[in-house]
């Protein structure tokens, strides 16, 4: 086929978008995308290609036999289907045939109308026979004029129009309808079957049906003016060998092309519809455990008012009898009696009060503990909880696991959030996750190890740990102070500034609980949400990488589609 300039440098135009649009089907890891590409590629050098398609019995081969006229069964013709491999018939110098594989062979025959054009014969689009479907279809996308063969005398067979719709509505292919053996019918069953045919493809939204009724029985008995095959070679010089055939290819080619373009972009808008779903997860899992933060802080916050109102109480009291018992008369009272008999002295009474606030401050912080630790617990559990639900019911799945688009993308997120749960799983089994050893002193009572269960079921034992480390340490401390200031204490001293000494200690200790039970439960809360954090690292970096690769294939999609839009504008079909 010699081509004009212009049709020559258009077409290298195409073949090098069509090459970018191949890489970009194979990137994307659409394998059946990219065959269909590669077909396209390795076609577009070839002549016009007719693909004859319809169902077994049909007449197809029949019919190519008579379109090429020359003199021979190029296409086996039987009673029975003979058409058991996919024939693509080419122009050779000489007679020659090649298998490609068991589905698939090339006849090349020195005849002139294959110099502008190439057949494909298929099996029927009912034939049972393996991959003959699969690979007709995948001759449908290259194709530059589909020629759907029917029976004359029944053109609604429902498999035949069940890939009517496949041709036309996925592929928008150039579709012409044959209506073969016109000699089994009479003229007037004949106008009212090619009626049919009209509207029924019209109705399926073939706007402008071209049909032909041809007898290939006729034709290759010489009876020419009653075989109809006259006007479909009128039809195929005036549309293919006149001269328009390379620039209708180029055209067939970039309108499939498009096809193609449509399917990419409808895969990379699921794939960007899955990112953002998964990014919304993300962050409705980070704003889970930021409120559920603020509400185990906020319970450790009314556990720490508790005890230290505790505190203020049992000291204030002790504070108070401290007074009370330093007073002048008190104080001659026992020393008078100490003289004279066995009551206790100032000293041993000192000591008394001193064993008496330790025991009545630990029993009401214990008491405090128990109503608080519970409620401190709970909130951290519906911490963990809450978060193992959402990963449980986060299969909002947009682009599916059987997608042949983007599939292995699929599976991978598949294989990420399956990995999560299961980790999450483990992660909630394991009472280790809820215990640090930074939150305990040396001299701690309560042991990391002291939970026999297991996950969730054991923070309310390890919070009690926390809690009662931190109280004891620090009231032991302040005890100590303060033994000390009753130790010192003798008669001649004064009273106020007795008084004054203790509750400035009280104050000091109070301050010193407050903080150490604020650094050591929040810092307990954070822990544990950062631990819970730390099973989405895998489930981050991919989304860290989708955004990338999405971005990435977002500007060569752009600019392959740019590229397409623009040669389509310069390709004129007068």
């Amino acid at each position: 086929m010699i081509l004009n300039p212009r049709t020559q440098a258009l077409r290298v135009q195409v073949e090098d978008a069509v090459k970018d649009l191949h890489q970009l089907a194979q990137e994307i890891g659409h394998k059946e995308l990219a065959a269909t590409v590669g077909e396209l590629r390795n076609r577009m050098s070839e002549p016009f290609m007719f693909v004859i398609v319809g169902e077994v019995k049909a007449g197809k081969s029949s019919f190519v036999n008579a379109l090429l006229d020359g003199g021979r069964e190029v296409c086996a013709v039987a009673p029975q289907p003979m058409t058991d491999t996919i024939q693509q018939i080419l122009h050779g110098e000489k007679e020659e045939t090649v298998v490609v594989n068991p589905y698939l062979k090339k006849i090349f025959l020195p005849v002139d109308i294959l110099r502008d054009i190439a057949i494909v014969d298929t099996p029927g689009t009912n034939s049972i026979v393996e991959r003959h479907q699969e690979i007709t279809e995948g001759f449908i996308p290259a194709s530059d004029l589909v020629i759907f063969v029917f029976e004359a005398k029944n053109p609604y067979r429902q498999s035949a129009w069940d890939f009517f719709k496949f041709i036309h509505q996925d592929w928008h292919k150039k579709i012409i309808f044959i209506l073969q053996q016109r000699d089994l019918l009479g003229d007037d069953d004949l106008a009212v079957n090619e009626r049919g045919l009209y509207d029924f493809s019209q109705k399926m939204g073939l706007q402008e049906p071209v049909i032909f009724a041809t007898s290939a029985k006729a034709e290759q008995e010489g009876r020419f003016d009653e075989s109809g095959f006259s006007q479909v070679r009128d039809y195929i010089r005036t549309h293919v060998t006149g001269g328009r055939g390379a620039a209708l290819k180029l055209q067939n080619n970039l309108i499939t092309s498009r096809e193609v373009l449509l399917r990419i972009r409808q895969g990379l808008d699921l794939r960007s519809e899955q990112y953002r779903a998964d990014l919304a997860f993300r962050a409705d899992v980070q704003q889970t455990l930021d409120h559920q933060e603020a509400k185990s802080n906020h319970q450790s916050n009314v556990l720490i008012e508790n005890l230290l109102n505790g505190y203020q109480r049992i000291t204030q009291e002790t504070g108070t009898e401290l007074e009370d018992g330093l007073s002048f008369p008190a104080m001659l009272r026992r020393s008078f009696m100490g003289i004279f008999s066995k009551q206790a002295s100032i000293k041993d009474w000192l000591d008394g009060l001193a064993k008496k606030l330790e025991t009545n401050l630990n029993a009401e912080l214990k008491s405090k503990l128990s109503d608080g630790v519970v409620d401190l617990a709970d909130s951290i559990q519906q911490m963990a909880k809450m978060i193992d639900l959402k990963i449980r019911s986060s299969a909002s799945t947009v682009v599916k696991s059987d997608s042949y688009i983007f599939e292995d993308i699929s599976d991978k997120r598949a294989a990420v959030l399956k990995d999560l749960q299961e980790a999450f799983g483990r992660f909630l089994s394991r009472s280790e996750n809820f215990t640090d050893a930074r939150l305990f002193p040396e001299n701690a009572t309560v042991s990391p190890n002291i939970a026999a269960g297991s996950g969730v079921a054991v923070i309310g034992l390890i919070l009690a740990g926390v809690t009662k480390t931190a109280v004891f340490d620090i009231t032991g401390g302040v005890l100590t102070g303060i033994g000390l200031l009753f130790a010192g204490i003798t008669a001649g001293m004064q009273r106020r500034k007795i008084v004054k000494g203790y509750f400035e200690e009280i104050a000091t200790g109070r301050q010193r609980m407050d903080a150490a039970l604020q650094e050591k439960l929040h810092t307990y809360v954070r822990i544990i949400k950062s631990r819970i954090n730390d099973n989405f690292g895998d489930l981050d970096a991919l989304l860290a990488n989708e955004a990338k690769q999405i971005a990435a294939l977002e500007d060569k999609f752009n600019a392959i589609r740019d590229r397409f839009e623009s040669l389509e504008k310069n390709l004129v079909i007068n």
